[in-house]
């Protein structure tokens, strides 16, 4: 049984420190999922491609053909992974643009590992008072451990809890709730629509 887990990365530019804490959690998520006897496809979601698409959505109330599948991906996961960058001391406007766009019973029940990148350190609540609360309002199970990256994180060594450490502690957290869960089922609403064809001929 494959485990999917889907990786939303809400970075605006090419590289960015987002998606390289992004590659790394799903990386070190993947390997703990291995450890456990889990095997796992890891889809990966950068939002800036899908900035137009969601623009879109927002105006029109449909998502067009690129960020259907999108979408649909996140509601069959079995777990996500959603990193962002804080601005203004919250998570970005794309990455609250892309929630604003799912449907609000897509994430009931899944599990998700919630981190982020800033500037400062002191970004890092934002983890808790925005972040968290979030994925709660959506019914999701969000594990214990946030992992926030500021610039002096990246290659430090001489911390009691060092980056690696946080990301691994997380990675596990997200593997143990995934481990012990059945695998992400969803249904089409549309799946027991009657056969309209059918009932027409029955009336002849």
């Amino acid at each position: 049984m494959t485990r999917r887990i889907v990786l939303v990365s809400a970075g605006l530019s090419t590289p960015s420190s987002t998606r390289l804490l992004a590659d790394r959690l799903s990386a070190a998520a993947s390997a703990a999922l291995r450890d456990r006897g889990e095997q796992v496809e890891i889809e990966t979601v950068e939002l800036r491609e899908h900035a137009h698409d969601l623009a879109d959505h927002l105006l029109t109330g449909f998502p067009n053909a690129s960020l259907s599948p999108v979408l649909d991906s996140v509601a069959l996961a079995d777990a996500v992974i959603a990193v962002t960058p804080i601005f203004a001391a919250s998570y970005s406007g794309l990455f609250k643009t892309f929630v604003d766009v799912l449907d609000r019973e897509a994430l009931t029940g899944t599990p998700v590992l919630v981190a982020a990148t800033g500037g400062t350190a002191r970004h890092s609540l934002a983890l808790e008072h925005a972040m968290r609360p979030l994925f709660a309002h959506l019914h999701a199970v969000v594990v214990p451990t946030a992992v926030f990256a500021a610039p002096e994180d990246w290659g430090a060594t001489d911390s009691s809890s060092t980056l690696e450490d946080r990301i691994e502690r997380a990675a596990g957290e997200l593997a143990d709730v995934v481990a012990h869960r059945p695998r992400a089922t969803r249904t089409d609403a549309f799946d027991d629509v009657a056969d309209f064809t059918a009932l027409i001929a029955q009336q002849h």
